[in-house]
């Protein structure tokens, strides 16, 4: 899901950060799949912090930092 994510125009990732229910499973499915793929202990708070509750806050603030650097935050 993650290089799915990454393949796609900034616009369309954009969009799909900023609509809220579509932002969490968006954020869910690209941490946790990246999570997967390369591990690491940074990677796995962040995919926890993404699941709980906050993950469309997060995902809104993504939405911003992929707008300005084209990748998501702690990536």
């Amino acid at each position: 899901m993650d290089a799915w994510f990454h393949k796609q125009s900034k616009l369309i990732q954009v969009i799909l950060l900023l609509i809220p229910v579509v932002n969490y499973i968006v954020e869910i499915l690209v941490r946790w799949s990246a999570f997967l793929k390369k591990h690491g202990v940074i990677r796995l708070v962040i995919c926890i912090i993404v699941t709980i509750p906050t993950g469309i806050i997060i995902g809104w603030l993504d939405a911003i930092w992929t707008l300005l650097f084209n990748k998501l935050l702690c990536e």
